[in-house]
């Protein structure tokens, strides 16, 4: 799975936008705003870190299960912030082949100039 799947998912999110609420649960999502949303993503959030303790031999199935249920409702909320999921892939590409520690060392000095 590529990207370019990520933009598939993307693109069927934002045509849900134009969706009767009562058939689209991405309708009903947007509908309700960034604060269920956002509950939606910490729920999904919690479910993927217990699924990390789990010690059944389902535990793989259930990280991949959360993950997934984590990501497009992170999409989702995207969208609602009217951000575009290539804005964030190109935020990644720049970050890519930089250490963590010195991505945010750039970070924090960027805000302490601000």
């Amino acid at each position: 799975m590529k990207e370019d799947f990520l933009q598939k998912l993307f693109d069927l999110i934002e045509e849900r936008k134009n969706s009767n609420s009562k058939d689209s649960y991405v309708k009903s999502l947007l509908e309700n705003g960034s604060a269920k949303i956002n509950e939606k993503i910490l729920e999904e959030a919690l479910e993927l870190l217990e699924a990390t303790s789990d010690i059944s031999k389902d535990k793989k199935q259930k990280v991949i299960h959360e993950t997934a249920d984590l990501w497009f409702h992170t999409m989702v909320l995207l969208s609602n912030e009217e951000v575009k999921i290539e804005q964030v892939l190109t935020e990644l590409k720049l970050r890519f082949g930089t250490s963590g520690h010195t991505e945010k060392a750039s970070r924090e000095a960027s805000d302490k100039e601000k």
